[in-house]
């Protein structure tokens, strides 16, 4: 990557795809910095998060829900400092450290609609806000805003490793709730350090054999997973899915309220979520840190699934 000060203050440093497909379509190039318009703010891009869409939507598969104007530059999620504000702006002021959605996060800078950034609280850092978006907020959405999650009821949650399952658990536990999670031999561990009840090895154990009768299933793997947990839910739990629209018919025949994607945490929602971070109550789980120049090694991590926790793309340094 060049050097930030062989750039022009017009010109920045960003990855550019001109076309759909593999790792090998990331252009790291030169491009103009935008401008904020009225009510939008121009960030100093610290942290980019790497999640699953961004690759669906490089190789192509994403085209009738994410429509990109080729060429575009990757990237949604991302963690800096407000370097200029457009017009009509009060909420942020020049220096504030923020997070939230960037369009084109994979560059030194990006613009950003006010109300699509939340503030940080003192003493969370960048790396612990960069696994908020996409993470934190996924997790408080399956369990509070779609799962209805009270304290002292059960919730099973698959994949309780992953980058949205670490943040349910913490987040069931400090709910009051009693935590079920499924994960792989190696996570097992970890899991319970996280603070679940019961974690169930689903390479050696189907969990619908020692799981009855929970309130609420946050299911981030969908396919046969989902298949399998209608029956361990109680009559009237609800099931909420992460990855496709769950069946209908199979929520009816069992009596079970299935969700999928309808409702978004609150701004509010996410100042607890970043302030329980930053006083330790939620620990952040960061995998892996790579640099701009070489983005395609967390996409191809992140598409092959072998990572645990959030990745990122470091891209300015204060």
């Amino acid at each position: 990557m060049m050097e930030a000060n062989k750039v022009s203050e017009s010109r920045m440093q960003a990855i550019v795809v001109h076309e759909y497909g593999g790792p090998d379509v990331l252009k790291l190039e030169e491009v103009d910095r935008p401008n904020p318009l009225a009510r939008e703010v121009l960030v100093k891009i610290h942290y980019a998060a790497v999640i699953p869409l961004d690759w669906k939507i490089r190789n192509g598969w994403m085209q009738d829900v994410f429509p990109k104007s080729i060429p575009y530059i990757p990237g949604f999620y991302a963690f800096g400092i407000v370097e200029s504000a457009g017009p009509g702006v009060t909420e942020f002021t020049v220096g504030a450290r923020v997070f939230g959605i960037v369009n084109g996060a994979y560059a030194e800078y990006g613009i950003a609609p006010v109300n699509e950034l939340v503030k940080m609280p003192d003493g969370l850092s960048f790396e612990d806000a960069a696994s908020i978006r996409a993470g934190a907020d996924t997790a408080w959405k399956a369990l509070f805003t779609e799962g209805e999650l009270e304290a002292g009821q059960t919730v099973l949650i698959h994949a309780a490793a992953g980058g949205v399952g670490q943040f349910a658990v913490q987040l069931a536990k400090w709910k009051g709730a009693n935590v079920i999670g499924t994960a792989s031999t190696a996570n097992l561990d970890f899991v319970k350090s996280l603070g679940a009840d019961q974690v169930i090895d689903y390479t050696t154990t189907a969990f619908e054999d020692v799981v009855k009768e929970v309130d609420l299933v946050v299911n981030s793997v969908g396919g046969d997973t989902e298949n399998r947990s209608w029956a361990v839910l109680k009559q009237g739990g609800i099931l909420v899915s992460l990855t496709q629209p769950p069946s209908q018919e199979n929520a009816q025949k069992h009596g079970i309220t299935a969700k999928f994607n309808t409702k978004f945490p609150t701004y509010e929602n996410l100042q607890t979520i970043a302030q329980l971070i930053a006083d330790g109550t939620i620990k952040a789980e960061i995998d892996s840190i790579f640099p701009l120049s070489q983005t395609n090694k967390p996409l191809e991590k992140s598409e092959a699934r072998h990572g645990r926790g959030r990745i990122l793309l470091r891209i300015n340094s204060f």
